[in-house]
């Protein structure tokens, strides 16, 4: 949905042209969606602390507990999982393009306390371009931060072949949906403290309930059914199935399992597709009603 702000333009009156606002314009069209991406940009290229530590987390969960569990595994002779790093890596990768993604919500919380949001709620430009350029810049932050834990894929025996660069799509695609949840909460929640609260209480549990740490295959009845509902779970199934390395990506007994039939990886990312869709129509209809 747009707002119209502008008065209908007289026939002949040339002087309505020459006022008309940016948006109105041809070839302005795109202007928002580039302006709120480069924004994003910005902050980004302005924090790069932020930017390094989003490296380690994915590292200590990859290097430490991998390498933990790789060692437990070895001394108790449990064979089911050979290279655990290598099953974790499809889970960290996608962790690491999370709060990236989520941090958009955030700062659009903040541009309302602040006051910026009201500055972009008068400007010309219809209220939808400001949730998709937003989207945009969240979507292009997370595959940056999944960009820099590929580069380092090879400490989980990932190989280095042009299949990464499918891989990326998938991670961008994944970054979209983390950034329309989180822009459909920040429209909804109006407190800082209570979005940051809600989005820490939902963010980790739709990790560790996505077949990231352990085989989405074989759980207790509640557990299984958890797993099975929960999108990300499809989104790590999709990675784990691309990613280039090592037998145990590829192996039926890691692969997501629907009354035993495998879904194709293109059902599952038009499935994270569609909740994405679906995420952003909602938030962009909700911010239309902003005040």
């Amino acid at each position: 949905m747009s707002r119209i702000d502008t008065a209908p333009a007289v026939p002949g009156d040339k002087t309505a042209t020459a006022g008309r606002p940016p948006a109105d314009r041809p070839g302005n069209a795109l202007r928002p969606y580039a302006l709120l991406w480069r924004r994003e940009m910005t902050r980004l290229r302005h924090n790069p602390v932020r930017l390094a530590m989003g490296l380690v987390t994915p590292l200590l969960f990859l290097v430490v507990l991998g390498t933990g569990l790789d060692a437990a595994s070895s001394t108790l002779g449990k064979a089911q999982l050979n290279d655990y790093r290598a099953y974790l890596f499809p889970g960290v990768l996608v962790m690491s393009v999370q709060a990236p993604a989520i941090a958009v919500g955030i700062s659009l919380v903040w541009d309302r306390r602040l006051g910026v949001l009201r500055q972009m709620l008068v400007s010309p430009f219809p209220r939808s371009s400001i949730v998709l350029g937003l989207a945009l810049g969240g979507a292009t932050t997370g595959g940056i931060y999944g960009l820099m834990v590929l580069s380092v894929g090879g400490i989980a025996s990932i190989r280095y072949t042009p299949m990464l660069l499918l891989v990326l799509l998938e991670m961008l695609l994944v970054a979209l949906m983390f950034t329309a949840f989180g822009l459909l909460a920040a429209v909804t929640i109006k407190q800082v403290d209570t979005f940051q609260i809600v989005v820490n209480l939902s963010m980790m549990p739709l990790m560790f309930f996505s077949g990231a740490m352990f085989p989405p295959n074989g759980l207790p009845g509640w557990l299984d059914a958890v797993v099975k509902l929960n999108p990300l779970t499809y989104g790590v199934d999709a990675v784990r199935r691309t990613l280039p390395g090592p037998d145990i990506l590829t192996s039926e007994q890691t692969r997501l399992l629907l009354g035993g039939w495998n879904p194709p990886v293109l059902a599952e990312l038009g499935l994270l597709a569609a909740i994405t869709a679906v995420a952003l129509g909602l938030a962009t209809y909700r911010f239309s009603r902003t005040p």
